[in-house]
């Protein structure tokens, strides 16, 4: 008997910047919620509830982890983990700055 393989989806490195949902398309120039990207960022994050996510240049894939991308807000970085295409939701195993 055989048993049925489950469908793991498998472990990424995903390289972009952290940003919020709100700003990641249009960039922060619309909300300017502080001086810097990363103060727009965090802005946005806890006075208007967006969420962090990943931004590629394509693509914005929200953060399952919503805690650390506060320090690395703004910059550019590395993230590891597993891709939920149908939600755009990564998985977040780890969070470090790109070299």
């Amino acid at each position: 008997v055989a048993a049925p393989l489950s469908a793991v989806p498998p472990t990424e490195t995903f390289t972009g910047t952290i940003t919020d949902h709100m700003c990641a398309q249009g960039g922060h120039a619309g909300m300017r919620m502080g001086p810097t990207d990363a103060e727009c960022t965090k802005a946005c994050v806890s006075a208007h509830g967006a969420a962090y996510v990943l931004d590629d240049g394509k693509n914005a894939y929200t953060l399952s982890d919503q805690k650390t991308p506060e320090k690395f807000a703004g910059q550019r970085v590395r993230v590891v983990g597993t891709l939920d295409a149908k939600t755009k939701t990564i998985q977040v195993d780890s969070i470090t700055a790109a070299r």
